[in-house]
């Protein structure tokens, strides 16, 4: 059995530092006993990208936020999917999110970095969204476990009914504000509809094979 191999560890504003795991050709990101994201399950993640971009409208050149690159299988797929006059923003909070990506992972980030298309912003996403009006075709946030917050308290603030207003007033008009999910929350739910959001909440697996425990993706489009 291959060993587990300890690569690299990050600080996190007001959390726990994050710790990347190497076995084999398998990358994991822990905090913690939690295993945050692995590169064994991307299904949920570029559904993220995937239905998001469905949403979009079709007549408009349109510019995405991502929140959280992660191990980049959002940005990937988004890539994938979009025009060569999209532009993606991708906002980071933990710079070394990034240095793995281009360095023990480049294997795995095939060049999505520096795609002309994507800036990257290594600052929290909820300032980037809270300086922005009618900036965005479509947010995606996949930020911590979800609403439910794991990593660190100054997530909650994307969540919150002020927040919600925020990312609603960063959007273009019939704008998606795309939310990933460990776990359904009726109470997040009701929140986003009456922060004036038309609601679809989605299911999907972890994996990319259909299987894999169900995450959530809430689709709120502004208006």
């Amino acid at each position: 059995m291959i060993a587990r191999e300890l690569v690299g560890t990050a600080a996190v504003p007001d959390g726990d530092p994050l710790r990347l795991f190497r076995r084999g050709d398998e990358f994991t990101i822990a905090m913690g006993g939690n295993e945050l994201m692995s590169s064994r399950m991307s299904g949920s993640e570029e559904a993220l990208a995937e239905m998001s971009c469905d949403r979009l409208h079709h007549d408009a050149i349109p510019h995405l936020l991502i929140g959280g690159y992660g191990m980049g299988f959002t940005l990937r797929t988004a890539l994938a999917r979009l025009g060569a006059d999209a532009r993606i923003t991708v906002a980071e909070l933990v710079p070394a999110i990034i240095d793995w990506a281009r360095g023990p992972m480049t294997s795995m980030t095939v060049g999505c970095l520096d795609d002309p298309r994507v800036e990257i912003q290594l600052t929290d996403v909820a300032q980037v969204i809270s300086t922005a009006t009618r900036r965005y075709d479509a947010i995606l946030l996949d930020v911590d476990n979800g609403p439910d917050g794991l990593t660190r308290v100054g997530n909650d603030r994307l969540y919150s009914a002020g927040g919600l207003a925020r990312a609603k007033a960063a959007l273009r008009p019939g704008g998606i504000l795309a939310i990933w999910s460990a776990a359904p929350d009726p109470r997040f739910s009701r929140r986003l509809k009456d922060a004036g959001f038309q609601v679809e909440e989605i299911s999907v697996r972890a994996r990319s094979n259909g299987k894999g425990a169900r995450h959530l993706i809430w689709f709120a489009r502004a208006g």
